[in-house]
């Protein structure tokens, strides 16, 4: 069959559907069926999926002209999904597209969630076409015989790779894909990722930069031009000094009002904790929406989440409470609105939730921004730009993750065994090892099978045996389970399932939070009242607790984002309009605390850097306004606290949130010969960093989830996990032995390169700081706390307060700031 007669089946499925196909589809279907790789950047909502699915099952036509009688079974094309809840509905679109067009195809998923019988069945015979995880992916390579699975291949789709990129998981992918490359030498690699800042570098990351792969390469761009529109709620009444206590839920009856006036809703807020308390607050203050209304996050379990996925799609359901959960691919076109509470922290995440209604292409997008303080307002209107402009992020890809190397290269040795010189030039292809030399190899190699200088003399880190004819393999039954059962890169704290003391299983939560809790003490998660019972084998028993009792919400740990560079520089650029004619409504809406700000201080321009001091009963204040995000933040607060310690001794507590910074002290600075001894220097930045931060302890930290990544401290075995404080004290141990005999180990490294590049952003610090330099600084001592300031100082306050207390304490602090006004 030739291209034409093949893009003439593909046209009348489209016709049958009642669609038409797009250019960026057919361009897609061309560029597959001449052999090459590509990524496809499209938007969610466009038919990207179909863009795939339909060259894969074309080249089976091709190749197969008498497919409709006769049948080849054995794996034929992959399609990797980074979330299990897509698999389901990916799985309907292929086989839709293979029953309709007669390929007699089987569709199978293999994931977390695939039975054991399942397994073996597919064990026994594997579907043609197969959906799966990056995790699952790497079990499949754990598998005797593997090579025999893979080798007639002819397609492989990574999905969504915008999410994997710049993760752990990315890496896995790239290095999965290394050794596919080899043993399907057919096999074609396709991406798919929504719109980010370097899709030509995403494309070098997922196909190996100068590889074969790359050289064979198309970057496919859907032009779409999806419109979102996005509308801000305002206040009537605009508060001169903005507090980020109240949730956004001051706002709650203009949200009720559009959830009421739609046919469906999705009301994302940034963390699970704030979804559980939207959630309990909408239900008492309307109960009316009782039965129309579900909450849907990551911790609440699979069966809910399914179900909550379903009614939305047969409209059942008027609201739903969520958060990213819900951000990806899950296809349901009938919801009309979407309300975005408190800034969404990046324009990416921000346009991906926006996609979700009008999720068809040609329809538009509404999305409400639900500021939870009024600063907020600023980011509403950054993105409003943004949105039109689509500027969006770069995701930074990892370099040297030599803990994800370490496990792949046992889960080779798992399975038939390897011989290090051909798998040297197939890591070596990949982006994140291009710099790997044969020193670092031999180091990785001398690790996994001798365990590393320092624990020579244990034996349990010596997993890899080395075979007369020179292959590296791993004959150890109880080390392979052990390996077998810690595939993956995503560590997190120790979760435990809370279930119903009569049985019921609702969902997990985090060992920190839990621990905290006594028995009878009571909670709330997922919409109910529990009682805590006891915390036994990793589950926390519950049972009903009396309505009137008072409960504490669950939270979860990681509930803090930050402002990407991308949304930071849009942010600041918004800053400086409000010093003109050009103002946006939200700008306008803010007159009030810019008056306010103006009267006691300044509202800065592009080429001035803002700091503030003020006393008050707390002690003398230093205010820094970078607008940089709160992990730059946190990072420049330390720095800067200790450089002026260096001056003169004196000792700060830190706050920090996303616009500043604040150092409280006992004792006032001379600020301005502070800002004379280079204050903002970007010399020394690196060791000033190492001695001002306890970078020691937080890459202890980082190095207890290296550590379980490279399999040198073992998480236990399903419903008996070792406690998260276990793992940390023997992950401790090694992190010492390695700090005190072995400070060249890569592990080790490891864990203080990626503190400084991944959580302080190191890099975004020094740009921040050359920045500084060369604008003027404008140090204004006021008399009282501004406006800008704030929201810093209240939320140092919360850390101490009930938010009741706050409340009460914010009030009094206002009416006394508001005073003498007339």
């Amino acid at each position: 069959m030739n291209r034409t007669q093949l893009f003439n089946i593909a046209d009348n499925w489209f016709k049958n559907q009642g669609w038409k196909s797009f250019p960026f589809q057919k361009e897609t279907w061309t560029a597959f069926l001449q052999g090459k790789n590509g990524l496809l950047n499209a938007p969610t909502g466009s038919g990207k999926t179909y863009a795939l699915w339909i060259p894969i099952v074309l080249d089976y036509i091709k190749n197969n002209p008498d497919y409709e009688t006769k049948h080849k079974p054995g794996l034929k094309a992959i399609w990797i999904t980074p979330l299990r809840a897509l698999s389901v509905e990916i799985k309907q679109a292929a086989e839709r597209v293979v029953n309709d067009l007669g390929a007699q195809m089987t569709v199978g998923i293999r994931s977390g969630d695939t039975s054991n019988a399942e397994r073996a069945k597919q064990s026994r015979k594997m579907p043609d076409l197969l959906i799966t995880t990056p995790e699952s992916l790497q079990l499949l390579l754990a598998s005797k015989g593997y090579d025999k699975t893979f080798e007639d291949c002819r397609a492989i789709v990574i999905d969504e790779w915008h999410e994997l990129l710049g993760t752990k998981r990315g890496v896995q992918m790239e290095l999965a894909l290394s050794r596919l490359k080899t043993i399907a030498p057919n096999m074609r690699i396709w991406g798919i990722s929504a719109t980010i800042g370097n899709l030509q570098q995403a494309k070098e990351v997922l196909l190996g930069m100068g590889s074969e792969a790359y050289e064979n390469s198309i970057l496919i761009h859907a032009n779409i031009d999806k419109k979102i529109k996005v509308l801000s709620i305002i206040p009537e009444k605009m508060e001169a000094y903005p507090w980020r206590g109240h949730m956004g839920l001051h706002l709650i009856d203009e949200a009720a009002a559009i959830v009421r006036k739609s046919k469906t809703t999705l009301i994302f807020t940034n963390v699970r904790s704030a979804c559980e308390i939207w959630f309990q607050r909408l239900l008492e203050k309307y109960p009316e929406f009782a039965g129309e209304m579900a909450m849907h996050h990551g911790s609440i379990n699979r069966e809910t989440r399914l179900w909550v996925e379903e009614a939305i799609r047969n409209e059942e359901l008027k609201v739903v409470v969520c958060t990213s959960s819900l951000d990806l691919g899950v296809d349901f076109a009938p919801v009309e609105s979407i309300i975005q509470v408190g800034g969404p922290k990046g324009v990416a995440r921000f346009m991906q939730r926006a996609g979700r209604s009008g999720h068809q292409p040609g329809k538009e997008s509404v999305i409400h921004f639900l500021a939870t303080h009024a600063m907020e307002l600023i980011e509403a209107s950054a993105l409003k730009k943004a949105v039109a402009e689509t500027v969006v992020e770069d995701r930074i890809p990892y370099l040297n993750s030599w803990d994800v190397l370490v496990q792949y290269l046992n889960t080779l040795a798992v399975s038939d065994g390897f011989f290090p010189d051909e798998i040297f030039n197939e890591v070596k292809g990949t982006f994140c090892y291009q710099a790997m030399t044969e020193d670092n190899w031999n180091w990785i190699l001398n690790f996994i099978t001798k365990g590393s200088q320092s624990l020579q003399a244990y034996d349990e880190y010596k997993k890899v045996d080395i075979e007369p004819n020179g292959l590296f393999k791993i004959n150890s039954r109880l080390i392979a389970m052990h390996h077998r059962m810690q595939i993956g890169t995503i560590v997190g704290d120790a979760t435990l399932q809370v279930k119903f003391l009569s049985g019921g299983y609702l969902g997990s939560i985090e060992e920190w939070f839990i621990s905290k809790m006594k028995p009878g003490d009571a909670f709330t998660f997922g919409g109910k009242k529990l009682e805590l019972y006891q915390v036994k084998n990793m589950q926390v028993l519950v049972k009903k607790a009396d309505p009137s009792k008072k409960s504490r919400l669950v939270s979860w740990m990681g509930g803090r984002m930050s402002f990407s560079a991308q949304m930071s520089e849009m942010l600041r650029q918004e800053m400086y309009t409000a010093n003109t004619e050009n103002l946006t409504p939200e700008l306008k809406a803010l007159a009030p605390m810019f008056k306010r700000q103006r009267k006691e201080s300044i509202v800065p321009g592009s080429h001035q850097f803002l700091i503030e001091t003020f006393k008050t009963r707390e002690g003398f204040h230093a205010i820094f306004y970078p607008f940089e995000g709160r992990f730059v933040h946190e990072a420049l607060a330390s720095l800067l606290a200790f450089r002026i310690s260096l001056l003169t001794p004196i000792s700060f507590s830190l706050a920090y949130n996303d616009y500043g910074f604040e150092l409280l002290s006992d004792q006032e600075i001379d600020m301005q010969s502070v800002i004379d001894n280079n204050l903002f220097s970007t010399e020394y930045v690196h060791s000033d960093l190492q001695r001002s931060l306890n970078a020691t302890e937080m890459a202890r930290r980082k190095f207890r989830d290296i550590a379980v990544i490279a399999g040198l401290v073992f998480t236990g075995f399903p419903g008996k996990m070792i406690k998260t404080k276990h793992l940390q004290s023997g992950s401790q141990l090694i992190f010492e032995v390695f700090r005190d005999y072995e400070p060249d180990n890569l592990l080790f490294q490891q864990a203080y390169r990626e503190t400084f590049e991944h959580q302080l952003e190191e890099g975004r610090l020094i740009q921040s700081l050359e920045r500084i330099k060369n604008q003027e600084i404008v140090w204004k001592q006021a008399q009282k706390p501004t406006p800008f300031s704030f929201p810093i100082i209240t939320d140092r306050l919360r850390e101490k307060l009930s938010s009741e207390t706050l409340a009460e304490r914010i009030k009094k602090m206002t009416a006394s700031y508001m005073k003498n006004e007339k």
